[in-house]
Parts: structure tokens; C-alpha cells; sequence
């Protein structure tokens, strides 16, 4: 065991692999990077033009729908109406409802950042934000 680990720790990194899929190591040197970039990103410009050299036009809708449907999970809209205002499956849609409500709340965390970036005034702070 590692420095800082004990059984339990383990035991709760393990779940959380088979969770998340142990097809992606957070560890290799190409997926730390990855994620350093987004962490280095300091406005929405930034974050937009990194987003559109990142990915196509249809990936980008892709992904903004995504989203926009965990926003609308969370607002108890039904799938059908979901699926008529993204053009997502009620497949794509049963998905995201599962990491919406599973463990690992990526989606949970960056809505209520978005949230509550909507109800405060702006604060200057590192990290990805969205401008007006």
C-alpha cells in the first residue's frame, strides 16, 4: 500500500475504478494533462477557444446538451420533452441520469457552480468561469 493509503482508502479507490471505468488511468501522463488544461484555463474566452480547437462543432453541441439535460434532470422535466429540446436518446439521457445521481457528482458539482455563479456577483478567482 502507498503512503498515505490504508485499507480503506484502497478499498474506496477500487469501487471508485469500477465506477468510473477502469478503461481511463487518471495517472498516465496524456490524462493528467488533459485535465492541467482545463485547470489552467482562466476565462470563458480561453475556455472557448480551447473547447473549439479541442473538438468539432457537433461534439461541442453534443457535450452542451449533455449538460443542458442534467439541468433539466434536475428540474424533474421529463425524458420526452428532453429529448425534444436536446435531440439526445433516452438512452444518452437514462446515462446521464445515472452519474447524475451516482457518487462521484461531477455533474451535481459544476451545475451548482454554474448556479451559483448565476445568483452571486462575479468573483475574480483561478479556474474555469463563465463570463456574461
Amino acid at each position: 500500500m502507498s503512503k498515505g493509503m490504508n485499507k480503506n482508502t484502497s478499498i474506496k479507490t477500487i469501487n471508485l475504478v469500477r465506477e468510473i471505468g477502469s478503461g481511463i488511468n487518471w495517472n498516465e501522463k496524456k490524462n493528467k494533462q488533459f485535465v492541467e488544461a482545463f485547470l489552467a484555463l482562466e476565462n470563458a474566452n480561453e475556455t472557448q477557444c480551447f473547447l473549439r480547437d479541442l473538438m468539432t462543432e457537433t461534439e461541442i453541441k453534443e457535450f452542451a446538451n449533455r449538460l443542458e439535460a442534467a439541468s433539466l434532470l434536475t428540474k424533474d422535466v421529463q425524458y420526452n420533452s428532453i429529448i425534444e429540446s436536446t435531440g439526445l436518446s433516452s438512452t444518452t439521457i437514462a446515462r446521464i441520469a445515472k452519474w447524475l445521481n451516482g457518487s462521484l457528482g461531477g455533474y451535481r458539482l459544476i451545475l451548482n457552480r454554474i448556479s451559483n455563479h448565476h445568483h452571486n456577483s462575479p468573483k475574480i478567482r483561478k479556474g474555469l468561469s463563465l463570463s456574461s
